[in-house]
């Protein structure tokens, strides 16, 4: 673009839109800065402030990130201007992280009707503070299953980014660059998303209807559309798990074909691989959740919590007691 020629608002355009990052402890280093970079490269394109941006947090001093450098906070929590929006930025060990000052500040700035959005794991703060019941929001898909767990109310999807009136969440790391290229989209237009996204090298840009994960043929390195068929199966009904026979017969098979199928791509029987789903899950919800080791085996298929524990020892030479026991050590230091 040649020097003069601008892309975005015409002159006289309204006041910049200021955006205030509240940075949670942990939170994740690319979900805040691909969010501020949108706004920093939509000013360049446009040759004018658009955007403004501010950094607060729930301290007098610094917010670390779950990578270990240290941000200066500009202001402290306070109250906000009207036209203000607000983006909570979450990472690790959100609930940990999730102080009750900052829920009562949100609920305050809420009242006013600012909007308020959370990247990365901040879904978790926005839902906690009593923000989404009845409303759509996506958080990472790791946290997926402890979210649901404490948030029936919450409509979770596993979109990349939601927009729910005056509520946006993301599933973090690169969909920050997706719900805020549809924020300047909506504030200027289309060519100034474009000439950021482009700045960004960013050629695909994603909507509220992109799923965060990747396909399943992807994520195992197999494209057998079986196997892919099975999988989601397996990955459905976590809770109350279908039987091998079940598995085959939905997807066309013998129960036969279908064990040499994950002997010979996964290397691993159906019923292992099926095994180690429900565990993984089980181990998410001891870590993000404060259920009780019998809920998290019932909400993971165990019909008791000595099989449960019994399993989980035999695939991760820990018991459940311990490993959340341990969890909740590594963050009280």
């Amino acid at each position: 673009m040649q020097r003069g020629q601008r892309i975005g608002s015409p002159a006289g355009a309204p006041a910049p839109r200021r955006f205030v990052f509240v940075l949670v402890n942990n939170f994740t280093l690319l979900s805040f800065a691909a969010a501020v970079e949108c706004l920093r490269i939509a000013n360049r394109m446009a040759e004018s402030t658009l955007y403004e941006w501010t950094v607060s947090g729930d301290s007098d001093d610094f917010i670390e990130c779950s990578a270990g450098s240290r941000f200066h906070l500009d202001m402290p929590l306070g109250e906000l201007g009207r036209d203000d929006t607000v983006m909570i930025c979450g990472g690790m060990d959100i609930q940990q992280a999730t102080s009750k000052r900052l829920l009562n500040w949100l609920r305050r700035e809420a009242r006013r009707g600012l909007k308020i959005g959370g990247l990365c794991t901040a879904s978790y703060v926005l839902a906690k503070a009593g923000l989404m019941d009845n409303k759509r929001a996506t958080i990472h898909w790791e946290n997926h299953d402890s979210f649901s767990e404490e948030f029936p109310e919450v409509n979770l999807t596993k979109s990349v980014f939601t927009v729910d009136g005056n509520r946006m969440t993301t599933a973090g790391g690169t969909s920050s660059i997706d719900l805020m290229l549809k924020l300047i989209a909506e504030d200027h237009d289309e060519k100034l998303a474009n000439a950021v996204a482009d700045q960004l090298i960013y050629s695909s840009i994603r909507t509220d209807q992109d799923t965060q994960r990747l396909s399943v043929p992807t994520r195992i390195g197999v494209r057998h559309p079986k196997l892919s068929q099975v999988i989601q199966m397996m990955e459905a009904n976590i809770e109350e798990p279908i039987s091998p026979s079940i598995l085959a017969k939905d997807a066309g098979m013998s129960t036969r074909q279908l064990e040499r199928l994950f002997r010979r791509y996964l290397n691993r029987s159906p019923k292992r691989y099926y095994m180690e789903l429900r565990l993984q899950k089980a181990r998410n919800l001891l870590m993000q959740t404060d259920m009780t080791v019998i809920n998290v085996a019932l909400a993971c298929g165990f019909s008791s919590p000595s099989h449960f524990s019994k399993c989980y020892r035999s695939h991760y030479n820990t018991t459940p007691y311990r490993e959340r026991g341990a969890h909740a050590s590594r963050l009280s230091v």
